[in-house]
């Protein structure tokens, strides 16, 4: 029985579907295509996470984060650089603040 998935998957995926006696067809992405799919994996597991809640699909975020950090050329170290330079200026998230409104000027 044939499977079609069409997805971005991990390096050793192909590997390991030969290991269990099975045959796959694969295919190398251009740069563009790549992005592309990287983009649609990291929305596929943040969805996996909302589903599971487990910090084995956090850590699949990060593995698609940083191929996308290296595709920009920012390394893991440049990113949480950048990532600590935000949390200074606009602080993080453990606040559980939850903006309801803003009103411009004065009333």
């Amino acid at each position: 029985m044939k499977k079609v998935y069409n997805k971005l998957v991990r390096d050793l995926i192909p590997e390991i579907i030969q290991k269990s006696g099975n045959r796959c067809v694969i295919s190398t992405l251009d740069e563009q295509n790549y992005t592309l799919e990287l983009e649609k994996k990291l929305l596929e597991e943040a969805n996996e996470y909302i589903a599971d809640k487990t910090a084995e699909e956090l850590a699949d975020i990060l593995e698609v984060i940083y191929a996308l950090a290296k595709l920009k050329g920012v390394s893991k170290e440049e990113l949480e650089e950048i990532r600590l330079k935000k949390h200074k200026k606009r602080g993080g998230f453990s606040k559980r603040l939850f903006l309801q409104s803003v009103t411009e000027g004065e009333e």
